[in-house]
């Protein structure tokens, strides 16, 4: 067997070679002509001698003499129709070209000719189209079929696009959708246009007209699909074209889409949305694109879904297209067809464009034809035809029978010269049948160069990776084959680099002073040198390497580069020349500080296979000392434009020495810091290239693990520029820990994990990763031990028991789980429980599950924070890494009586029938508690287990009680708690209420309680004020307090009533006199006495005064009272508890607004106000 060898064409080289045709160019399968113009169809082909060309039209042979107006190009097979005069439909057909000589016939595609079409719109009358406010519409377009399709867009009468929006937009089939119309989508001009592309013509359909109506508004609604229909459907493309998915919807407001591949992602890189995301467009499809596709159309009324099946088909397509074939004369070879499609394409083979025939020489096996003991003079053209129902495939390939010695095609005796540590290439370009055998030696020397560090290539080319002054000399090649030998022999001579040794320096000179650099080269001698010279980039010739300018001015400044080039290579450096003024001149004020300027003049010295050292001048400081620079590196072979943090040196040097990677394509920059910050980036270096080497480390961080309960996922971390080479892949090696077998190996590229499958759940493994190369392997690598997948356990834990231990604690005991049903890294085991109800109250319901985890080693725990006396369910389950293993069987145990009970809130209110008072305690207070033995009479209550609220009933008015409560179960009482209370007066009984709670666990097992209550001795006979601020009128201070001011006012009356009788006025008889209130009595000055003041209300005893007047109490005579300047309006205390605003409060305020008299209070309704 042989593989194709492509026959060169150089008459020069190869005269008189013979060769079968080859179809080079062809006009494409469908071709639409424009009629217009003249038809050409394309055919041309090489071959030698060269082939003549012979058409068929429709499958019959087409005499081009009959028709003058057809024409062959000369020496070619391409067509020319004239169809002047003619219509182009004439010459509409199929069209196949042959071409032929005396060794094969090759044949092209079949040509379809059509003609391009541009029909008119037909006429119709389009009636207005009606519709009412929110609802959907479509506007159809429909526009004649024509050849290709018609481009489609709405536009108005003055070919203004129609604006398209979420709501409104234009369809794939060219209709104009609304999702729902506005009153804005009134008018008569929406016409559809569609463009003809081959003729550039554009057709009109008549405007329509919509009127939009709000008589009878569409509400609003949840999204439908109006197109497509319904719920699912289906699409058919082909692989390699482009899908197109639309859904478009309506709904009130107006829907938002979506998409998604249901069973996967959407294709990255090559999905996009069109069409305010009613269109999905994936570009170059393939199978893997076939599935299910939901667009989702949602609104604030809810939202809508419609599953779009995709299935991927394909015309046939190359896998592998058959090659040509040179063979020799009793050789044997394999054409190949390899085609892939949807459905699988039928294969048919011909040979010179006849289907082939059984022949004894040749097989043919579907897509593969076998030829076997060819003869001279067999040479042939054959065919392959792969077809589906979506298109055909058709190629050519000769099989040529030559018999040729070898013939080396590289000029004799050629020189290559190359620098050191740099590839060479040795060129022996070759032809002969059968192919012949390349051999290459060195000088005198008989051994074949095929070992490190050469590298011999199927085109003949002998390369040298890193070629070394040792490798120069004299190479020969020999061309062999069985009918001869041929042998060329070239020259290679390895060169010295050129290198700037000494590198021009930074130089700041005062002005017509003189200004020197020097540039000292090392070359190889063979190599002619030119040295130039750069000022800011631009060259001046100077053939030195001294540069001296005189009388230098501020023109002068800038930056000076030495270049030194050879024929081969070249090397430069950088230097820059500041001028300054005089002494005076150079002496300016201190600047404020700033960010250095960045740093100049980058060189590469010293440059070796793995290492430089770079140079650099320091930028301007700017009054702040540098005090480092970071130098960075781009590697543009691997990831161009990323710059990387290299290495820092201190402020004070300029030279660093770098430590390279092999195979990395380095550019460095520099940056300074200051105190104010780092300045910019310096300008990158020269390029500098390190050779390619075998990697020096494998990958790192390998382990192994496994995502499914038979995989073993094997990663590693990348080793980016320690790959050292191209074609950087890693061996992958493993096999199962404690099992006697070999180790199986992978080699993947471009990845950073391996999936092993089907291997057995959760066993060991013994895993190892090599990084390789197109030079070599890395070290040995370092055998980790990782492994594959968990699966769920099978198996819960067995035995399991449990026991309480008291009323809240309970202890569980289980048999371990075998490892073998644990099916992975055993993490422990959890135990759920939970409260099925309490034994006291019938109707509790169960409550949620609780969780505690043990770790893998125990067999038992405690469960705590259990309710006594309650009924437990509980089961067990293991667990590892993939999640928890069956439950074992349900246990079930019950919990004991709890132990004594305990209050958890105690407190005690009066009660005044209808009204209920908190006592609140806070000193100083007038109720004290006696705080010796001297208490009253115990009585003791028992009460059931569900009371929390007891009413006291028959209890003293103004009394402090005493109240001891506690709790018992079986187990014994709890502790007791006390709690105090006070009884208020009123005219009806006297009662006291008081609140217990109890705590909640043991509220089941209460089953009586002892109150206790004493009498506390008062300290003070006060009346306690049926007031909501019973905790200010009950207090000693402020009792006193009202005294005092009851006396004060007292006073204040006496002392009126002496200036009365020494005939004062006041004015509140001039007030009466104004006013004449009925209810006034005039004054009698006669006698002194007061009947002004004689109201009634000087007669109202205060509410709850104990000693009124008349010696009764009158219920709600006054609407005067404590009340009134304690809770109410603007009476208010402040921190000290004295009285604000008595004269001023809600008193006054309501007598006011009830249009009594305007007079002042009256002094003695003040003070019965206060007592």
């Amino acid at each position: 067997m042989t593989t194709a060898l492509e026959v060169p064409l150089d008459s020069k080289v190869l005269e008189g070679l013979p060769q079968p045709p080859t179809i080079t160019l062809q006009s494409p399968k469908d071709y639409i002509i424009d009629p217009r113009e003249n038809i050409v169809i394309n055919c041309e082909a090489k071959g030698k001698p060269h082939p003549s060309f012979s058409w068929t039209r429709n499958g019959s042979h087409f005499d081009l003499d009959k028709d003058p107006k057809v024409t062959m190009k000369p020496s070619s097979g391409t067509l020319v129709i004239d169809i002047s005069g003619e219509k182009a439909e004439a010459y509409e057909g199929v069209y196949q070209c042959t071409a032929r000589n005396e060794h094969g016939t090759a044949v092209s595609n079949d040509i379809v000719i059509r003609q391009s079409r541009s029909p008119l719109w037909s006429k119709e009358r389009i009636e207005p189209v009606v519709v009412q406010l929110g609802v959907s519409l479509i506007l159809q377009c429909r526009p004649p079929a024509g050849l290709p399709p018609p481009i489609i867009f709405w536009m108005d009468p003055f070919f203004q696009r129609l604006p398209q929006n979420a709501r409104v937009s234009q369809a794939l089939n060219g209709d104009l959708y609304f999702s729902n119309v506005q009153m804005e989508d009134t008018r008569s001009d929406y016409i559809c246009y569609a463009r003809f592309p081959h003729t550039q013509t554009i057709q009109q359909k008549q405007p329509i007209t919509v009127k939009v109506l709000d008589n009878s508004p569409a509400g609003q609604r949840r999204p439908s699909f109006m197109t497509p229909k319904g719920t699912n459907s289906v699409a058919t493309v082909l692989r390699g074209e482009t899908l197109e998915l639309e859904c478009i919807a309506d709904g009130l407001p107006t829907p938002d889409m979506s998409w998604n591949k249901e069973k996967g992602d959407l294709p990255s890189g090559r999905f996009s949305f069109h069409n305010f995301q009613k269109t999905l467009r994936v570009t170059e499809v393939t199978e893997a694109d076939s599935g299910d596709y939901r667009c989702t159309a949602k609104n604030s009324q809810g939202l809508a879904h419609h599953v779009i099946t995709v299935m991927v088909k394909a015309a046939p397509y190359w896998v592998g297209a058959p090659r040509n074939l040179i063979l020799a004369p009793r050789e044997s070879g394999i054409l190949t067809c390899h085609v892939g499609g949807n459905p699988k394409p039928t294969i048919t083979w011909s040979v010179n464009g006849v289907p082939i025939e059984s022949d004894p020489s040749r097989k043919v096996e579907d897509d593969t034809v076998i030829l076997s003991d060819v003869q001279t003079g067999s040479s042939a053209v054959y065919q392959c035809n792969a077809s589906n129902e979506f298109g055909y495939l058709l190629a050519n390939a000769f099989v040529n029978v030559l018999a040729e010695p070898p013939r080396v095609l590289t000029p004799p005796n050629k020189l290559y010269q190359v620098i050191a540590n740099n590839p060479a290439l040795l060129d022996c370009a070759f032809f002969g049948s059968p192919i012949p055998k390349i051999t290459w030696y060195k000088d005198q020397q008989t051994s074949i160069l095929n070992s490190d560090p050469y590298v011999l290539h199927i085109n003949g080319t002998l390369e040298i990776h890193a070629a070394q002054p040792l490798h120069s000399g004299k190479y020969t090649c020999v061309a062999t084959n069985y009918l001869a030998s041929k042998e060329n022999h070239v020259r290679l001579e390895v060169k010295e680099p050129t290198r700037i040794l000494k590198q021009p320096e930074y130089n700041v000179v005062q002005r017509n002073s003189k200004a020197v650099f020097e540039c000292k080269v090392k070359h190889d001698p063979t190599l002619t040198p030119i040295m130039s010279w750069l000022k800011d980039n631009e060259e001046f010739v100077i053939e030195s390497e001294s540069l001296t300018i005189s009388h230098v001015t501020e023109a002068d400044e800038g930056t000076y580069t030495c270049i030194m080039n050879t024929t081969l290579d070249q090397d430069s450096a950088s230097a820059v020349l500041t001028v300054v003024g005089t002494l005076e001149h150079s002496l300016n004020p201190l600047s404020s500080c700033k960010q250095p300027d960045p740093p100049t003049d980058l060189e590469l010295t010293d440059q070796r296979e793995r290492s430089v050292q770079l140079t650099w001048t320091p930028g301007d400081e700017h009054n702040s000392p540098i005090q480092k620079f970071l130098v960075q590196y781009e590697d543009s072979l691997h990831q161009e434009e990323a710059w990387v943090n290299m290495t820092e040196v201190p402020g004070t040097k300029t030279t660093v020495h770098l430590d390279l990677s092999p195979y990395v394509y380095y550019s460095f920059r520099v940056l300074a810091l200051n105190d104010v910050g780092f300045s910019d980036p310096s300008l990158p270096s020269k390029q500098y290239r390190t050779n390619p080497a075998k990697p020096d480390e494998n990958p790192s961080e390998v382990e192994g693990f496994g995502i499914k309960p038979n995989n073993l996922v094997i990663s590693w971390k990348l080793n980016g520029l320690q790959s050292n080479g191209p074609g950087l892949q890693y061996k992958v090696s493993w096999k199962q820990k404690d099992v006697d077998q070999e180790w199986i190996t992978e080699t993947v590229a471009n990845t950073s994990q391996f999936v092993v499958s089907d291997t057995p759940t959760f066993s060991a493994y013994e895993i190892k990763v090599q990084a390789e190369n197109d030079y070599g392997t890395g070290p040995t690598p370092e055998v980790v031990v990782g492994y594959s997948g968990e699966d769920l356990p099978s198996a819960a834990p067995d035995s399991v028991q449990v026991e309480a231990l008291n009323d809240t604690l309970a202890e569980v005991r289980w048999e371990p789980v075998h490892l073998s049903a644990v099916r992975g890294r055993l993490q422990g085991y959890k135990l759920y429980y939970w409260r099925e109800r309490s034994l006291h109250k019938e109707d509790s319901q169960p409550e949620e599950a609780q969780v505690l985890v043990f770790g893998e080693n125990k067999t038992d725990g405690r469960l705590p924070g259990l309710h006594p006396y309650s009924l437990y369910s509980l089961d067990m389950r293991v667990f590892n890494g993939k999640g928890e293993g069956p439950p074992s069987a349900r246990q079930q145990f019950e919990t004991p009586e709890g132990g004594k009970g305990g209050m958890t809130r105690f407190k005690g209110n009066g009660l005044n029938k209808n009204d209920m008072e908190n006592v609140m305690l806070r000193p100083p207070s007038v109720f004290l508690v006696n705080t010796t033995s001297e208490l009253g009479p115990m009585e003791e209550i028992i009460l059931s287990p569900n009371e929390t609220v007891l009413t006291v009933s028959n209890l003293k008015y103004s009394t402090r009680y005493k109240f001891y409560l506690s709790a018992s179960t079986v187990k014994g009482s709890g502790p007791t708690v006390t709690e105090e209370g006070v009884t208020i007066m009123d005219e009806g009984e006297f009662v006291l209420a008081v609140y217990y709670y109890v705590m909640g666990y043991y509220m089941d097992y209460v089953m009586f309680f002892f109150l206790s209550l004493s009498l506390s001795i008062s300290g003070c006979a006060c009346a306690a004020m049926p007031s909501r601020q019973l905790d200010i009128a009950t207090q000693g201070w402020f009792i006193g307090l009202m005294c005092a001011i009851a006396l004060l006012i007292l006073v204040l009356l006496i002392v009126c009533f002496i200036k009365r009788n020494k005939g004062g006025k006041y004015p509140v008889k001039e007030k009466e006199d104004a006013h004449q209130d009925p209810e006034i009595q005039p004054m009698k000055e006669d006698d002194g006495t007061f009947g002004e003041y004689s109201d009634t209300e000087d007669h109202k005893p205060l509410k709850g005064s104990r000693t009124p007047s008349n010696g009764t109490v009158k219920k709600d005579d006054s609407d005067d009272s404590l009340v009134d300047y304690g809770e109410g309006g603007d009476g208010q205390f402040n921190e000290d508890g004295s009285f604000i605003g008595q004269y001023s409060g809600k008193k006054e305020k309501d007598t006011a607004e009830g249009n009594e008299s305007s007079e002042a209070p009256s002094p003695v309704n003040a003070m019965n106000s206060f007592v």
